[in-house]
């Protein structure tokens, strides 16, 4: 076994081709293969006109999507609400950004919380990494009661969907 409670093994399920693991006591850790090159998939990441498609794992275009895409620029997508105004809010300040490689964030109040996306290719499909740094374990459990893995799972595969409307 990994080290995790029974409790923290039900919450983390493989959801489709998504793999989501716990490594750390503050780490959660999604990984997925697109049939897609690796510039492509980062484009799709780091573009409005993209992100707004594919953000929300309801599938609804994004209510508001900016992005500001240089180190030290924020991003701001929001959900569109039931009533057509706005909803949940998620955003960051990009801290690294290395195209098509990587990309590093934290939360616009707490630059210990964030996430690094790594962007490999292998051959002509992409494994994107994402590692979600939590401040604290009760934090990262926090996230996952919430279903952070289902809704980054549903996300991912949104996103698998949008690419071939742009390749």
């Amino acid at each position: 076994m990994d080290g995790r409670s029974d409790r923290e093994a039900a919450l983390v399920n493989n959801i489709g081709a998504v793999t989501i693991k716990t490594p750390g006591d503050s780490e959660i850790v999604v990984t997925r293969m697109f049939d897609a090159p690796r510039a492509l998939v980062f484009e799709a990441w780091t573009k409005a006109e993209h992100v707004a498609h594919w953000w929300d794992p309801s599938g609804v275009p994004l209510a508001v999507c900016e992005i500001d895409l240089r180190p030290g620029g924020a991003f701001r997508w929001v959900n569109r609400a039931p009533d057509g105004g706005e909803g949940h809010s998620f955003a960051g300040i990009y801290r690294e950004i290395d195209p098509p490689g990587k990309l590093v964030f934290t939360a616009p109040d707490s630059p210990d919380r964030g996430a690094t996306l790594v962007f490999t290719e292998e051959g002509r499909k992409t494994k994107l990494t994402i590692t979600m740094e939590c401040a604290t374990r009760q934090e990262r459990d926090a996230m996952l009661q919430m279903r952070v893995d289902a809704g980054t799972a549903q996300t991912l595969e949104n996103l698998a969907a949008y690419l071939p409307t742009i390749a």
